[in-house]
C-alpha cells in the first residue's frame, strides 16, 4: 500500500492524502446582496459536513433562479437553518488551521467572509482557488471527468456537499487518469 506521512506524523494512505479538502457554497443568489445559505464540506479524512443558514434580518435578497438551481427555499432555512454565529463556530472547531478548495473561490471566498464578519468570529481556516492545486492535465479533463462523477453519483447537483463530494472525487480521478 502506498503511504505518506502527515503532519502530524501518522501514516495515510496515498490516496486518502491526495484528497484535498474541499468546500462548496450555496447562495440566495448572485453579487453584492447575496449571501450563504449553506455550506458544504469534503474532507481530506472522509469527514463530509452540511449545514443550512438560518439569514439574518438585514439579509433580504432572494433569487428565485438561484433557488431553481439549489432547491433550498427561504423558509427551509428560516425551519432548520442555524444561526451564523453557530455555523461559524463549528467550522473553526473542525477546519481550525486547514486549507479548504473550492472550484468557485471568486464567489465562496467572499459569501465565507460574509458569514464570518456578520457572525462576529475571525475565521480559522483558509480557503483557495482549487486551480492552484491542479495540473494542465487536469485542467483539460476536469469537465469531462466532472460529468462522469456527477452520472456516477447520481445525486442532485447544486446542493452544496454533493457539489464538494463531486469536486473531490474529481479531483482525484484527474489526478490519477
Amino acid at each position: 500500500m502506498l503511504a505518506q506521512v502527515d503532519s502530524t506524523g501518522r501514516v495515510v494512505p496515498l490516496k486518502a492524502y491526495s484528497r484535498p479538502n474541499i468546500i462548496d457554497i450555496e447562495a440566495s443568489g448572485f453579487g453584492t446582496y447575496s449571501y450563504p445559505i449553506e455550506i458544504g464540506i469534503a474532507l481530506r479524512n472522509g469527514l463530509r459536513y452540511s449545514r443550512l443558514i438560518r439569514p439574518c434580518d438585514s439579509w433580504t435578497h432572494w433569487d428565485k433562479e438561484a433557488e431553481s438551481l439549489h432547491g433550498i427555499s427561504r423558509s427551509l432555512l428560516h425551519q432548520r437553518g442555524l444561526s451564523l454565529r453557530a455555523v461559524a463556530m463549528e467550522l473553526n472547531e473542525m477546519l481550525c488551521g486547514k486549507r479548504l478548495f473550492t472550484d468557485a473561490w471568486v464567489v465562496d471566498k467572499p459569501w465565507l467572509d460574509k458569514l464570518f464578519q456578520r457572525a462576529g468570529i475571525a475565521c480559522e481556516f483558509s480557503i483557495s482557488p482549487l486551480e492552484c492545486i491542479m495540473s494542465e492535465g487536469q485542467l483539460a479533463l476536469w469537465a469531462d471527468v466532472k460529468g462522469e462523477v456527477c452520472h456516477e453519483i447520481g445525486l442532485k447537483m447544486h446542493r452544496a456537499i454533493v457539489d464538494a463530494v463531486v469536486i473531490q472525487e474529481t479531483y482525484v480521478k484527474t489526478k490519477y487518469y
